[in-house]
């Protein structure tokens, strides 16, 4: 499990996370949703190590996960796309995706620098580990050899996402996937993120999209002005009070 406590970051006298809690179960779709300026991506840099919290805490598998950097993050099992592309646009999507598999290279620097049959080996097999996630999120062998920043935005957006699932992580946090996603592509995002739920990844999904929120998670935590005002199954979410006068207004 994926839990935050009492989570609270300031940006000099703004508060922009206020004792947040939130918890992700495995292999489960876990939304959190709020308006602009809710403080949603600073709680997801927090927990992605990308931001330091100036109190609370963050566990990964009750191991304490607070303050560490991406990288040790990524090697306990967290991954992350973000709100805008980056991505390596010049490579080849198959080489993108490559290179997520980087942090379970084990050969030597003398190996790397000679190209050993052991760097060999190991380039081989993470090849063949993104030909088959490549596979698994549906992206078309046509567009493997193609330079990434070529393609169509859709395809980038699940070439991120592959990139992420390259590392193998348990969690995977997705910072507004659908972002400049038309429907077909927004459709296509639900089902990639049901089959990566489905594999056994639990995925964080911060997203505006209600319509995609709504239909494929099963917990959705709410923010409003850095703190949690509401949480649970999408039924209890859409006739939530709270939400529902944060989102819109209150009655006068």
């Amino acid at each position: 499990m994926l839990q935050t406590r009492d989570i609270t970051k300031s940006f000099g006298g703004l508060r922009a996370v206020n004792a947040a809690s939130i918890e992700v179960q495995a292999a489960a779709i876990t939304a959190v949703i709020g308006p602009n300026g809710a403080g949603k991506t600073t709680l997801m840099n927090i927990i992605s190590g990308f931001a330091v919290p100036d109190a609370g805490s963050v566990t990964l598998d009750g191991k304490t996960a607070t303050g560490a950097r991406p990288h040790q993050l990524c090697a306990m099992g967290l991954a992350r796309t973000f709100q805008n592309l980056q991505m390596f646009s010049d490579m080849s999507v198959l080489e993108v995706v490559t290179t997520g598999r980087y942090r379970h290279q084990r050969a030597s620097l003398l190996s790397n620098l000679l190209h050993l049959p052991s760097t060999r080996a190991e380039e081989r097999a993470a090849v063949d580990k993104a030909r088959e996630i490549l596979r698994f999120l549906g992206i078309e062998e046509s567009y493997w050899e193609r330079r990434a920043g070529d393609l169509p935005y859709g395809v980038q957006r699940r070439t991120e996402i592959a990139r992420a699932l390259a590392t193998e992580p348990k969690y995977l946090l997705l910072d507004e996937p659908a972002a400049g996603l038309n429907n077909q592509e927004t459709a296509d995002l639900g089902r990639v993120l049901r089959l990566i739920a489905d594999s056994g990844v639990a995925v964080v999904l911060i997203e505006h999209d209600i319509d995609l929120v709504m239909d494929v998670s099963s917990r959705i935590f709410v923010l409003d002005a850095g703190t949690v005002i509401a949480d649970g199954d999408p039924a209890a979410i859409r006739s939530n009070a709270a939400v529902i006068a944060a989102y819109f207004g209150g009655e006068e």
